[in-house]
């Protein structure tokens, strides 16, 4: 067993491919906020093919994190010299490979101040994040800001100690702004429409609660490009752990991933960039058209599953596409709800689309959990289901499935899989949601009447109809008779 770092790169089995460059020579150029595995199989991936091709050995990442469970991934990544083990799993066969485009990991702290010291260097011309969908201080009723967060608040009375992400990146774009440093790039990698103005508006909304000016020279000098991110990266425990074990590497922190990675950036680099279309990137001036795409048919499709999933006890996304009910519905709601609204974009049509998720959702080698896909629905069901519910409602279509969709998700809420078993919390909001869900038993229209979800939609009798329908029948009947009635 080779304990993974840059002193046993060469004692790694054969088999594992391991970075060709010299990683001593590498310099920062990006500071990425968020280490978790969909970084370092995607943004951090496409950096270390253009390291290999003896490129971009000035754009290495600093990682960096502001929560406290980020400091054991810090400890764990530092003890293995930022390297990381990459499987990749699929039907036709297993490869790995050794990461090295990540170089340090920012000390966290109270306060940022070495988060806020980094981003403030010259050197460093981009700063990315993974942070998780619901992590943008997006109001769920207006989609504007959030000033009354009470981490917000905090970052705007105490703009010099900041709690948040956002608050570290305003402090710092103070000091590049004072010392003449210049403006960096804000480049979100978080599954959003729209990602890179999302990431703007909570920038430069907190900077304008401190300091009005600086909000304006933030605003005009910085860029956020908007882009699109996919690979499924499931989440790694004990199963992953063994597996990089069983091929002779001791590493703490290996992600796996499927053998799909798609890019898509909108080329709006105020401080320069890696040349990452080199890599298999796409720079486009249409990133809107992938996103949609994208978000409403993969990240939908994963909605539309994982609830139903969850509550008959199926653990995998891959035996959810097993599961001849659950099968049936992903390509019900996918063909006739979302699909639909869903525009070509170059070398892809919707149809097809719908077709390659479901190849990628069936792969038996992608160990992907439906709890984790089911994770924080408070997010993605307005992100994610909840638009194609209005484009239905907008062109007079029917909504029955994702009418079920939603109908699901609140009997999920309840807590108790139809087995009995007890979900535990799975939402930021989970015990918010669980007291709606249990109300919506007997009243349905409780869990509609969540305005800071649904919005209008829950006084829309065309989606609350069938919604309370579907919810009573999966109540009284339970959700097998509610697929079979949908289903037909």
């Amino acid at each position: 067993m080779v304990q993974l770092s840059n002193a046993t790169l060469s004692q790694l089995p054969e088999a594992v491919k391991r970075p060709g460059y010299d990683r001593s020579k590498l310099t920062p150029g990006i500071v990425h906020i968020g280490l978790g595995n969909f970084h370092r199989a995607h943004q951090s991936w496409y950096l270390h093919r253009l390291m290999e091709a003896g490129l971009a050995h000035d754009w290495a990442i600093l990682g960096a994190g502001v929560r406290a469970p980020d400091a054991a991934m810090r400890e764990r990544l530092l003890a293995q010299d930022c390297l990381t083990t990459l499987i990749e799993l699929d039907p036709k066969g297993q490869s790995a490979e050794v990461v090295g485009s990540m170089i340090g990991y920012i000390p966290i702290e109270e306060g940022n101040g070495a988060l806020i010291e980094a981003m403030a260097r010259p050197e460093i011309r981009i700063v990315a994040l993974t942070v998780t969908e619901g992590g943008y201080f997006i109001d769920p009723a207006t989609k504007g800001f959030d000033a009354s967060h009470p981490d917000i608040v905090h970052d705007a009375a105490n703009p010099e100690s900041p709690k948040t992400a956002f608050g570290a990146i305003v402090a710092a774009l103070k000091i590049r702004r004072e010392n003449g440093t210049g403006p960096f790039t804000g480049q979100c990698c978080d599954n959003l429409q729209g990602n890179g103005a999302i990431l703007r508006q909570t920038v430069v909304s907190l900077a304008r609660l401190s300091d009005p000016e600086l909000a304006e020279w933030i605003d005009a000098n910085c860029t956020f490009p908007n882009a699109m991110v996919d690979c499924i990266v499931p989440a790694t425990g004990p199963k992953e752990l063994e597996l990089v074990r069983s091929l002779g590497i001791e590493d703490n922190c290996p992600v796996t991933h499927e053998n799909f990675r798609q890019w898509v950036i909108e080329d709006n680099f105020c401080a320069g960039r890696p040349d990452w279309d080199k890599a298999g990137a796409t720079f486009s001036d249409d990133v809107h058209s992938f996103e949609t795409m994208k978000i409403r048919i993969l990240n939908g499709g994963h909605q539309v599953i994982s609830d139903v999933g969850e509550i008959l006890s199926v653990k995998h996304i891959s035996e959810c596409m097993e599961h001849p009910k659950i099968h049936a519905l992903y390509r019900k709601v996918e063909t006739e709800e979302i699909m639909p609204h869903v525009h070509a974009v170059p070398g892809m049509t919707p149809e097809s689309y719908v077709d390659l998720i479901e190849e990628r959702f069936s792969n038996p080698m992608i160990v992907d959990t439906t709890r984790r896909v089911a994770f924080d629905g408070s997010s993605r069901h307005p992100g994610f289901i909840l638009p194609s519910v209005r484009e239905c409602l907008a062109k007079d279509m029917p909504v029955e499935g994702l009418a079920l969709v939603s109908a699901a998700w609140a009997r999920y809420c309840t807590g108790i899989r139809e087995d009995g078993t007890t979900v535990e919390p799975n939402d930021p909001f989970w015990a918010d949601l669980q007291i709606r869900a249990l109300a919506a038993k007997d009243t349905p229209q409780a869990w509609l009447d969540n305005r800071l979800i649904y919005g209008d939609l829950a006084d829309e009798p065309r989606f609350a109809g069938p919604f309370c329908t579907w919810l009573s029948m999966i109540h009284t009947q339970g959700l097998d008779a509610a697929l079979d009635a949908y289903l037909g």
